[in-house]
């Protein structure tokens, strides 16, 4: 999703700006001056962070924007720790809403005919928190599909970049694109609760 996607979702978008410390009023899901307040700090230390970390390609930033500042600072080493070893790897999604999530969710199922791309309803994945992002992997512009591609690349990162958990290791639904920032508690259920009560959970 985009930045602007995220804020037409005040009330999600403001346990998000809860959580990470840019809000500090009620949870109402009012757009007002507070939350205005809070959103142009997140925007803030997000350029800032851009500025420090460097800027990349702007299908990877429109997804970055719209993850939480750790998770920016960690996406943004990844994708020069493998640029660096001459991968062309992009960000194709970051931030998901719940009713987002749940529109993935119903792909694959009911009668929808599309693939099946994930198990997870809205609330029941890391990409609803700010915190988990899909890559793509790139050879002379072409989109590469190939799983064992993506099997190559936790080694060149995940050894220098300890605070992420690579999809491609879970047992029962593996997502070989997909990396997250470990956050306060393995269990989702655990920091879905703490995201929707603006807790902090990274």
């Amino acid at each position: 999703m985009s930045y602007q996607l995220l804020k037409q979702d005040v009330l999600f978008y403001q346990r998000f700006l809860k959580a990470n410390g840019f809000y500090t009023a009620r949870l109402d899901g009012s757009w007002g001056p507070k939350t205005d307040a809070a959103d142009a700090a997140f925007v803030q230390q997000s350029e800032s962070i851009k500025l420090r970390f460097g800027a990349v390609d702007a299908r990877s930033e429109s997804n970055i924007i719209t993850l939480v500042p750790q998770a920016q600072i960690a996406a943004r080493k990844f994708i020069t720790i493998l640029t660096d070893q001459g991968k062309d790897v992009r960000l194709l999604s970051g931030t998901r809403t719940y009713a987002e999530q749940d529109a993935l969710y119903r792909q694959g199922r009911n009668g929808n005919t599309q693939p099946k791309v994930t198990n997870a309803k809205g609330g029941q994945s890391n990409h609803n928190f700010g915190i988990a992002w899909d890559i793509g992997l790139f050879e002379n512009g072409k989109y590469i599909l190939a799983d064992s591609k993506y099997k190559q690349l936790p080694a060149m990162v995940l050894p220098e970049l300890t605070e992420l958990e690579w999809g491609g290791s879970w047992i029962s639904f593996p997502d070989f694109p997909h990396y997250q920032l470990k956050a306060v508690s393995e269990s989702v259920a655990t920091v879905r609760g703490l995201f929707e009560s603006g807790a902090a959970y990274v």
